[in-house]
């Protein structure tokens, strides 16, 4: 019962597919913007969940500020606004009237208001209030949040007009400790996606054409889709003093000196959910990784018989009672029991198609000898893949069989990206060469194209040639070889490592 559209036919489509039979979202009425439905946003919840709870562990503290922000705080900071201007979305009238027949705006607003692209601006003006001395140091703050940025080609998860994020943001007192906060909330959102999305990822800082506006340093990791492009999964931002002379945030030192004092920021979106459904699904449809899972395990009673309806689902509350008591991944087990009046194959391939990691099917036959059905999501089409098991073997080893359905996934995208992570190519007409076929499914025999790691000489020269090959620089990774070698765009002698790619 494969999709209509198969990586290999046709990724893009496929992608749309695997979203629309999983029931994870749609697109809205409103312009490019999507409905998230509950099994996606039951996704998102888990996102939020596990990164608040970290958030927390290290230090911050949830808030929330305006969804719109007056014009005149983005002026302060030209390079901000450049960095956003085409994307924003102004507020310009308030009330609607009716002029024949057909509702128009009213009133001029007296400034005009930018509807949230990010928070820096309004964010950094309270902190202008809020800190007066280094007493009041550090402050480390997050909010959860909608965001509005005027996409012109959207794709649900990937790109829309408004979509969920998280943002955090903070003030210290030196140089050295917001470093250390941008670095090591990085390391917080690699811990996430490796562990929990089960993404593997290559962390590290962008070039300079690539900083997030008004930043001093912007730190990425960047995981592989199947299709061997990069997508940006996450940032954060070492500020400096950027914000703080923008928005006069000083503070008295201890020797009752004022100085300004250093940001950072840090965020990711509903973006993520489009990462696990490129990194992990198949052409069968959604598979979600057992900690991202809003159930890790659903039971599908089968109820043929009229007869033996009651018994068949009292032994699936057994069983469902026995599993919700334990745990797994440091949470109780997830699990629901599908009671609704509806054939027991559909339901099946609902749970499927959205990517449950196991589900058990119970039947007369099932309870009469004591034990369950179980199909693993990853093994689907596979001999292992639907197996007969003793309840108590079932139960004693459930919290075992997920933690080796998430090491399996995380395994096998990691194997898919160092498989495809090309070192070899060492000219600028190898890489020109390299770049000519076109992205396709890593699994395919068509031309693959992923991942270069290669020298780059930063001459601004590069960029253009970069764009004509529309490729770009990913990342300067951390584990720089520090060797001498040739840059892949110029030809030049260069020593920088970074990773080259098409993305989304």
């Amino acid at each position: 019962m494969a999709l209509q559209n198969t990586r290999a036919n046709n990724y893009p489509e496929w992608y749309q597919n695997v979203i629309t039979a999983a029931d994870m979202a749609e697109l809205s009425p409103s312009p490019g913007c999507m409905v998230v439905k509950p099994w996606g946003y039951g996704i998102w919840e888990r996102i939020q969940r596990l990164l608040d709870d970290k958030f927390k562990e290290t230090g911050h503290e949830n808030c929330y500020f305006p969804l719109f922000i007056p014009l005149s705080f983005f002026q302060k900071e030209a390079d901000h606004v450049e960095g956003f201007a085409k994307e924003m979305a102004v507020v310009t009238h308030s009330r609607l009237t009716s002029v024949d027949g057909k509702l128009v705006p009213a009133s001029p607003l007296e400034e005009p208001l930018i509807v949230r692209p990010t928070s820096e601006a309004i964010i950094a003006e309270s902190f202008s209030k809020w800190i007066k001395s280094y007493r009041d140091l550090p402050v480390m703050i997050n909010q959860w949040a909608n965001v509005v940025r005027w996409e012109m080609r959207p794709r649900i998860f990937l790109r829309t007009r408004e979509f969920l994020w998280q943002e955090g943001h903070t003030a210290h007192a030196t140089y050295d400790e917001a470093q250390a906060e941008a670095k090591q909330m990085l390391k917080v959102y690699v811990d996430f996606a490796q562990n929990c999305l089960a993404i593997p990822v290559i962390p590290g800082v962008k070039p300079e054409h690539e900083k997030f506006p008004g930043a001093v340093d912007t730190y990425t990791f960047e995981p592989m889709m199947q299709d061997g492009r990069a997508l940006q999964a996450g940032t954060s931002h070492f500020l400096g003093q950027t914000f703080a002379k923008s928005a006069n945030i000083k503070f008295q030192n201890k020797n009752g000196e004022w100085e300004y004092a250093y940001t950072t920021s840090w965020g990711v979106t509903t973006r993520l959910i489009g990462g696990m459904v490129m990194s992990h699904a198949d052409d069968e449809g959604m598979v979600v990784p057992p900690v991202m899972a809003p159930y890790q395990v659903v039971i599908v009673p089968m109820l043929k018989d009229p007869a033996k309806v009651e018994a068949v689902m009292d032994y699936a509350e057994k069983v469902r009672s026995a599993i919700a008591s334990q745990m797994a991944f440091g949470e109780k087990i997830r699990v629901k029991v599908d009671t609704r009046d509806k054939n027991s194959t559909d339901k099946y391939w609902e749970w499927a198609r959205k990517g449950v990691p196991v589900i058990v099917e119970v039947g007369p036959r099932d309870m009469d000898g004591n034990n369950v059905m179980v199909r693993e999501r990853l093994k689907l089409g596979t001999p292992e893949g639907k197996q007969v098991q003793s309840y108590d073997d079932f139960v004693a080893t459930i919290c075992d069989r997920l933690v080796a359905i998430q090491n399996t996934m995380f395994e096998t995208a990691k194997k898919r990206l160092y498989d495809n992570l090309r070192t070899d190519i060492k000219t600028p007409q190898e890489m020109q060469e390299y770049f000519k076929n076109q992205n396709v499914w890593l699994g395919s025999d068509k031309p693959k194209v992923a991942f270069v790691r290669g020298k780059w000489s930063g001459d601004e020269e590069t960029l253009e040639k970069m764009k004509e090959m529309k490729i770009t620089i990913r990342c300067i990774p951390f584990d720089q070889s520090e060797t001498e070698g040739i840059c892949l765009i110029s030809g030049k002698p260069a020593t920088m490592d970074v990773i080259y790619a098409r993305s989304y």
